[in-house]
């Protein structure tokens, strides 16, 4: 590089009475550097609560696409919630290495990004094991050379050539659908990829998962069938194999180690026909304002469970074995959140109600209602789904008189099984015979821990604010 160049000479300046001599500057030649770029993976970071690894439901990103930090990059399924998980970096998306559906360990790396920046260690290591694993060689400075060559690329043509990228595909991973379309589609053994959606940004519906079944049912009758995992017995019985989503598969192993819990079984009847009457009261309130949902009895059992659990707080507390399994410790909890089980298209999910007893009956009332929301739409935050201290089954929302409930969460130790409300006939306190309102509640405890007298004990406070609702007035806080 040339440029003009021009004599310094020494100069002596006066300050006050005092010389001083001016060095003049030294001169260095400028040049220019090309901007580095390296290809740095995206780790999938621990989200915590034990999660091993999860599934991949979609990707909002392909191959050559910008993103910037917070972008969406993918949603993702694990045994507790579906999560969107964002880019941390600006960059320019150069490989997918899952597709939707399949499954990604905890600290394995999900795309790569262009970014200009340098690669740290374990970003080389992550990468490296990728490619081994793909069966593909390797080197800790193949993300250097591919950004090298990708920078080498742009500078001759303006733009890098198709050959070194990953091709622009319509394959799974830019395909919009649900998870419980996503399980149907297992369930019916169809590639995602040949299913044409019909919905909102092309999103596959299950109507279109049982259009394209009826229409490859019918085309391939004329066909032979081919091979496939499927077993027929002599009897003529078909016998399909189904993987388990995630969260039946994490239901496998709670229900399984919950065999190991004794449970103490009790069981009693509530007579809701007060309380009945004082719901009809407040709905027909809320829906004059317009401002509130409706009631159903669960908030009102749920606030008198959490008033009967501040006086029986054994009910609220979990078991300790990670110091020493032969010297458990009982673990204390100030705070009562309740777990509300909830029936979703992906399977059973308990998300929690936190501080209940500092909650009004129409404030539990809106928590459950949002919650519900969340968990039909697969939404459900972390937050929502841990900390509970307590747990809540209405499957009499949906059919049965009775229920024993199971204790399935290792960090709770009862559960209460409410069954379906119907009407019978009773005596009142003159013995005359009148219609009454009942339900039947069922609890399980920990018998390790809790004795039969304290869970009797607690049901009866229970009965006592549901078949006098009145009185949680006066408790309310």
């Amino acid at each position: 590089m040339q440029r003009s160049l021009r004599t310094f000479h020494p100069q002596w300046h006066q300050f006050g009475r005092r010389w001083w001599f001016k060095q003049p500057p030294l001169l260095r030649p400028f040049h220019t550097t090309s901007p580095f770029a390296a290809i740095k993976p995206f780790i999938l970071s621990d989200p915590g609560e034990g999660i091993k690894e999860v599934q991949i439901i979609q990707w909002f990103v392909e191959p050559e696409a910008r993103v910037e930090q917070f972008d969406k990059l993918c949603e993702v399924q694990s045994d507790k919630a579906s999560i969107e998980i964002t880019s941390r970096y600006d960059g320019v998306i150069k490989k997918l290495h899952y597709e939707a559906d399949d499954t990604v360990q905890v600290g394995k790396p999900l795309c790569d990004i262009d970014v200009l920046s340098q690669v740290e260690a374990e970003d080389e290591a992550a990468v490296e094991t990728t490619a081994e694993q793909a069966g593909s060689p390797s080197s800790p400075q193949q993300p250097q050379k591919a950004a090298e060559q990708y920078q080498s690329e742009v500078q001759e043509h303006g733009k890098p050539q198709q050959d070194t990228l990953n091709p622009r595909s319509n394959g799974k991973h830019s395909t919009l659908a649900t998870p419980a379309v996503r399980g149907l589609l297992k369930d019916l053994n169809i590639d995602i990829s040949q299913v044409t959606g019909t919905g909102k940004d092309g999103r596959i519906l299950k109507e279109d998962v049982q259009n394209h079944h009826a229409t490859a049912s019918s085309s391939s009758s004329s066909r032979t069938p081919e091979a496939s995992s499927t077993n027929t017995t002599a009897s003529g019985q078909t016998e399909t194999p189904i993987t388990l989503t995630p969260i039946q598969a994490q239901m496998f192993k709670t229900m399984t180690r919950s065999l190991s819990i004794p449970h103490f079984l009790y069981a009693d009847e509530l007579d809701i026909t007060a309380l009945s009457r004082l719901r009809i009261t407040l709905n027909d309130n809320n829906n004059k304002q317009k401002e509130h949902p409706k009631l159903s009895y669960l908030p009102f059992i749920i606030k008198a469970l959490a008033l009967a659990l501040h006086r029986y707080p054994i009910l609220n507390a979990r078991i300790d074995t990670s110091t020493s399994s032969s010297q458990p410790r009982l673990i204390m909890r100030s705070q009562i959140n309740i777990g509300v089980a909830m029936d979703t298209p992906q399977g059973l999910i308990v998300p929690n109600i936190k501080s209940a007893p500092s909650l009004s009956i129409l404030e539990i009332a809106a928590e459950i209602a949002r919650l519900s929301a969340l968990a039909r739409a697969g939404k459900l935050s972390p937050q929502d789904l841990t900390g509970g201290t307590f747990t809540v089954s209405n499957i009499g929302s949906i059919g049965g008189t009775y229920v024993a409930p199971i204790i399935a969460s290792g960090t709770e130790v009862g559960i209460l099984g409410l069954g379906r409300a119907r009407t019978v006939a009773g005596f009142d306190g003159e013995g005359k015979v009148v219609r009454k309102e009942v339900m039947h509640m069922g609890w399980s405890a920990d018998h390790r821990v809790v004795d039969g007298a304290t869970v009797a004990r607690c049901a009866e406070e229970v009965r006592g604010w549901v078949e006098k609702p009145e009185g949680m007035v006066v408790s309310l806080r």
